[in-house]
């Protein structure tokens, strides 16, 4: 059985796979309300601002590990005979403490102190608004892992 990051990682697959998680993630900042949601936005509009296509850029240098990731889970689910996206919302804080531990460590390593320090002062509520989102990542995933 091929990995997601064999089967979507490349070529066409990859960049339907971007378009679609820009996307998500403009509709997840878009969705927010209060107070966090006002500096998720704001931190959000500062780090697009840093030049066109950054965001696009950050998920494209995300995306090996992500999949990697959402990979673990895709099998699972195989295994259960379930759809991906259903085991994800079934496993919402263990799918977001993975992905976080990514951009965690990428977070550190992050040459623009504009980015770590947006992603240092949004952190502590990370963990809430990933999980939140993984109904619009469920989605996706199945989306794209749905025999053609």
């Amino acid at each position: 059985m091929s990995t997601l990051g064999e089967r979507l990682g490349s070529g066409e697959k990859r960049h339907q796979i971007l378009d679609d998680a820009c996307r998500v993630l403009d509709e997840e900042v878009a969705d927010k309300s209060g107070l966090g949601g006002l500096a998720v936005k704001a931190a959000y509009a500062v780090v697009k601002g840093i030049k066109p296509g950054f965001i696009r850029q950050a998920v494209d240098h995300l995306l090996d590990e992500f999949l990697d990731i959402m990979s673990v889970f895709a099998d699972e689910a195989a295994q259960k005979n379930v759809k991906p996206g259903a085991l994800i919302l079934d496993n919402r804080a263990k799918v977001a403490n993975a992905l976080l531990a990514v951009t965690d460590r990428r977070a550190q390593k992050a040459e623009s102190g504009v980015v770590r320090k947006s992603y240092d002062k949004l952190r502590p509520s990370a963990q809430k608004h990933v999980e939140a989102a993984t109904p619009r990542l469920a989605q996706l995933l199945d989306k794209h892992t749905a025999p053609n």
